[in-house]
């Protein structure tokens, strides 16, 4: 068994903040831009009932935790609890009679049934697969540029603020869920583990990419585009410029590697000015 796990030192806080959405009832609220702005929205609207998964995926096992790893999936839960809640008012702000809100909330909650259908331990291995997924795309926060502009740097502030704190806490939180998993196979050989947890995630990166581009481009196709045209600028941004699934390729290929552990890839610098702005309000 490995004996990698989240180092010490790492805190997990959860904060009990509530963002102004104001600016989303005006058109394209990410830096105005319609393509990213029906990207991040296909990527909210999975976050209620995906996040929901990931807390009841872990719940299955706290009996089987103990010490700091218990309270760590206490706080992981309480995190995610508030980000479902926020991004649920985000998703609100759709316009529901031009968009087709209720069809994408159907697809997302058909693969969320499929996952819980099959028990804790599949919940669990789709869990640990999209926090990876989750935190790579967070990492990208810090440095992300569309067209030489970072991203965000054209949007309402507010809007601005919710992304950076899910993204900083998706980030605090990201081997919670892993280190329940490496406890949960304690017992098993090393070579059943890494095939597990592998095969997930090329299921998981499969299906998890494909779903957001679709959603994005229905989206898109909403706004007037064509179906073909929507297509091409959703895998133009996701894939190719500014390539937002892309760039993180370092950081997902990293998860093939035996012996892999999420805090392998230490960013805990990267947060430190996010983590003085955000602490201060915590939940109780």
């Amino acid at each position: 068994m490995t004996s990698k796990r989240t180092p010490d030192g790492i805190t997990i806080l959860p904060r009990d903040l509530h963002f102004d959405m104001a600016a989303a009832d005006n058109g394209p609220w990410l830096d105005g831009d319609p393509v990213a702005t029906a990207i991040f929205n296909a990527m909210s609207l999975t976050f209620p009932e995906g996040e929901r998964m990931f807390m009841d995926a872990v719940k299955a096992y706290r009996s089987e935790v103990s010490g700091q790893l218990a309270a760590d999936v206490k706080d992981f839960i309480t995190q995610e609890a508030i980000h479902s809640r926020e991004h649920h008012l985000l998703n609100n702000k759709i316009d529901r009679e031009k968009y087709p809100v209720a069809e994408i909330e159907a697809a997302i909650m058909e693969k969320i049934t499929f996952g819980r259908s099959g028990g804790p331990f599949r919940m669990l291995l789709a869990t640990i697969c999209l926090e990876h997924f989750t935190a790579m795309m967070a990492d990208l926060m810090f440095g992300f540029e569309v067209n030489g502009v970072p991203i965000f740097s054209k949007t309402d502030p507010a809007l601005e603020r919710l992304w950076r704190w899910h993204a900083m806490e998706e980030t605090e939180h990201k081997a919670v869920a892993y280190d329940v998993f490496l406890e949960a196979t304690k017992d098993w050989p090393a070579i059943k583990r890494y095939f597990r947890r592998s095969l997930s995630m090329l299921l998981i990166t499969k299906h998890f990419t494909a779903n957001i581009a679709t959603y994005a481009a229905m989206l898109l196709e909403a706004d007037g585009y064509s179906r073909k045209d929507a297509d091409r600028a959703v895998k133009e941004f996701l894939w190719k410029k500014p390539s937002l699934f892309g760039k993180g390729w370092k950081t997902w290929l990293s998860w093939f590697k035996p012996g892999f552990h999420p805090w392998d890839h230490d960013n805990r610098h990267a947060m430190d000015d996010w983590k003085a702005e955000f602490t201060p309000v915590a939940a109780e």
